[in-house]
Formats: C-alpha cells, structure tokens, sequence
C-alpha cells in the first residue's frame, strides 16, 4: 500500500541531514513543521543513483513537498562530481567575455542548462547560482567565484546563465547580496566589513541583480557582512538592504534565502535562535543551518510551528516538468559548448 504524504505547510528553516541516507533522526527534523527544505552537501552524495533515492524519499515525506537544493556553482563549489559533469569555475566565463562577449553569453547559458538539466534529473528543485559577486581581487572566498570585476559583464553572464537555468526548468538564485567581492574577511570564520560609501556599493555591486531581477532572477541571498556606511547589522539581518533596497527600489518579489546561520558572519545577533528571528524579521523568507544537528534541534524547538509567510515564493523555486531534460538535443548542444570554454 502507498504510504500518504503528511500535508504539512513549508516552514521557514533548510536544512541537511547526516549523510546519504535518511536517519530516523534526519526523518524527525525534516517532519517538524517549521522545516521548508534542505540542502545537500558532498556528505550526502555517493552516486547519481543513490542521491536519486535520497531525493525522491524526502519528497514523499510531506504536501507540499520540501525545497531541495544544494551549491552548484562550478570550480571548487560543486557538490556532485562523480557522474555529473564538471563546471568551469565562473572566472573563465569573464575571461571568454574580455575576448568574445556572444559566447561567453552563450557558453553562460549551456552552463545553466547543464546545472539545471542534471541537477533536475535527480530530483534537485534549484542550486545556489549564480554568484553575483565582483571579482576585486580582495576576497579569497569569492575569487574565481565571481565572473568578472565589471558589473556590466557580471549582470549579462548572469543573465544568460538564468535563461539557461529556466529552459532546462530551474529557477535561479543570486548571492551574496548586496555583495562579498569587496570585503576580504571569510564570512564563514569572521564578520567581515566593507567601509565603502553606500553609493559605490549601490552603483557597482548592486547593479547586476537589477538585471538579473529583469531576466526573472527567483531568489537571492544575503551577505552576512556589515557595510557600516548603510547599516549596523549584517546584509541578512538589515531592513535597509533587504526591505528598502531589495524590495523597494529593485522591485524584487522572490524568495529571500539566508545564508548559513552556522557561520562566523552570522554572530552578530546572538544564539541561533536568535539569528534566525532577526533574519526573518529583516525580510528573509527561510533561514539556512547546516552541519549542525543539535542546533538544528535548538532552532526547531525554538520556532515551534513556523509556516512560511508568503508560500508563493518558495513554490516558484521547484523545478519545472518532469522530463529528463539531459534527452534532449539541447542538452548536448549545451555540453558541447562547455568544451569549447577556454
């Protein structure tokens, strides 16, 4: 007999469970009413076969079924590897800009279809990307991350690479909001600041996710950094750069996805309870926490039941169709333009 899905609304709180099979712990957490989705890391990957499993059992849990999502930028970012295909490190992509701009548009796009068409084939609904940060050449923790210095270029790489992501029926997310280019410090090991005039930031950093946004950009997320000039708190905790920047003046009314409530960044606001309701409260829809079980219980008992409060967004993040985009000639079109990446 088929067992029925729990009908359960989507919380706010995403999270990964142990490894690459669900524990009766990971099963407990992911049926608490304030969970929304989860996100895999290498430790829950062994094959495509097993994460194909491991997918399509935590989206029989509940209904709606969970967000699931995971990094999957390219370079050193890519969580699967054996038998998907290796994506270039965005870098190249601005590198193939300085030289050719219509195939760095186009190879752009192939690479969105690639992640998309892969990724949905084995029940992923969206990966983190793309990264919209500017490649200053002061933060160790973006560096070839980021597609190039000029936010021009950044914003038309960006684009291309949504569009491909749609054909193949993902939706996009852009980070690190308002952006992590300039600040040197790790926001996973410190508080990173960036003292620059608001202005600059708003002129440069900003600039590609107002294209991006155009193209149908459907989530962003926040920088844990200060940008003392504009704000006290951190990107993820601050009214001004999510409510009256994001929202306001660019129009944008996606999903807001925090970035790990586990790192240094994100210690400003206190335990992480805490940290999760000034996210939310700043206008994040759903907080992340990841590799942490027991302070993923702790958050859990701390928000109790937690719907999410603008449900319409986070379902614009599920995958579209439920064709193997990867049989369609597209699909090879897309990988043959990968290799022509310099």
């Amino acid at each position: 007999m088929r067992r029925l899905r729990a009908r359960l609304a989507r919380g706010v709180v995403v999270l990964d469970p142990l490894g690459p099979t669900l524990t009766a712990d990971d099963r407990r957490r992911l049926m608490h009413p304030a969970v929304g989705g989860v996100i895999l890391f290498a430790h829950n990957y062994e094959s495509p076969q097993q994460l194909a499993a491991l997918t399509a059992e935590i989206a029989a849990l509940r209904e709606p079924p969970l967000l699931l999502c995971t990094d999957h930028e390219g370079g050193r970012v890519q969580r699967f590897r054996d038998g998907f295909t290796p994506i270039p490190a965005m870098r190249r992509l601005g590198t193939l800009w300085d030289r050719d701009r219509d195939a760095a548009r186009a190879c752009a796009r192939a690479i969105g279809y690639v992640i998309g068409a892969e990724l949905g084939a084995r029940g992923i609904d969206f990966s983190l990307a793309p990264v919209l940060d500017l490649d200053y050449g002061t933060s160790a923790v973006i560096g070839e991350r980021a597609l190039h210095y000029d936010p021009n270029a950044v914003g038309a790489l960006a684009v291309a690479m949504i569009q491909g992501l749609a054909e193949a029926g993902m939706a996009a997310l852009g980070k690190h909001f308002p952006g992590h280019g300039f600040a040197a410090a790790d926001s996973h090991v410190a508080v990173p600041r960036d003292e620059r005039p608001t202005a600059d930031i708003m002129r440069r950093d900003v600039a590609p996710y107002a294209a991006a946004i155009a193209a149908g950009l459907a989530a962003v997320m926040p920088a844990h950094i200060v940008y003392p000039r504009a704000d006290s708190a951190p990107a993820g905790y601050s009214r001004f750069w999510l409510q009256e920047v994001l929202r306001a003046r660019l129009g944008f009314d996606g999903l807001v996805l925090s970035d790990d409530l586990g790192m240094a960044g994100a210690g400003t606001a206190g335990d992480v309870a805490a940290r999760a309701r000034a996210a939310l409260a700043a206008g994040c829809d759903m907080v992340l926490l990841c590799r942490d079980p027991s302070a993923q219980d702790g958050l859990l008992a701390a928000l109790g039941e937690l719907p999410m409060a603008h449900p319409r967004r986070a379902e614009r993040m599920r995958r579209k169709g439920g064709a193997d985009r990867r049989r369609r000639i597209a699909y090879r079109e897309a990988l043959a333009a990968l290799e022509r990446i310099p």
